[in-house]
């Protein structure tokens, strides 16, 4: 799988810190299955969350050692919406909040599916989950304040093995939705 970008397997090295840090965060959601809500997180500097947390310390990685490097924190307890954009409509960060991060789950089809679809929006949904083409996907979209954003996708039928493709403009509504929570 090849999407505005490389295909990132166990051999590739990664350096870069929000690459990084949104590869562990998806493995991190990955590990949990399918079928789960979204799930947002803020990125916080590593080194920050150790010199004020320095028990945390004994739990780094190599990784998480590089200059630059981020942490996530999931934000747990989300209000349940439709969505995704007025969710993140709602929120603001503190200066200490480097960038964000959100891992949802959504169905792809071929672009004709979309044709003769039902009006009902529940009845268009399930007409798309009966598609014998669509495409079962984890998309996790990550953005910081300096203007920095990857995006990763894996299919559920490459879970087995960890194959994630990457890229900047996978989804740029999404991106964008998350830079705007960034803004002071």
């Amino acid at each position: 799988m090849r999407h505005d970008g490389l295909v990132t397997t166990a051999s590739q090295p990664v350096t870069d810190p929000l690459s990084l840090a949104a590869l562990d965060t998806e493995r991190h959601v990955a590990s949990a299955g399918w079928d789960q809500p979204p799930r947002l997180f803020a990125l916080v500097s590593t080194a920050d969350l150790v010199a004020r947390e320095p028990q945390l310390a004994a739990g780094l990685t190599v990784s998480d050692q590089i200059d630059g490097a981020l942490t996530a924190i999931e934000q747990e307890d989300l209000p349940t919406t439709d969505s995704i954009e007025s969710l993140l409509g709602q929120i603001a960060w503190p200066d200490t909040v480097l960038g964000c991060a959100i891992v949802v789950e959504r169905l792809v089809v071929p672009p004709d599916a979309e044709r003769g679809l039902p009006r009902d929006r529940g009845a268009a949904m399930a007409a798309l989950a009966e598609h014998p083409e669509r495409r079962d996907v984890r998309l996790l979209a990550a953005a910081t304040r300096d203007g920095r954003s990857i995006c990763l996708l894996r299919q559920r039928d490459h879970d087995r093995d960890d194959r994630v493709a990457t890229g900047s403009d996978i989804a740029p509504g999404l991106v964008a939705a998350l830079r705007s929570t960034l803004t002071d």
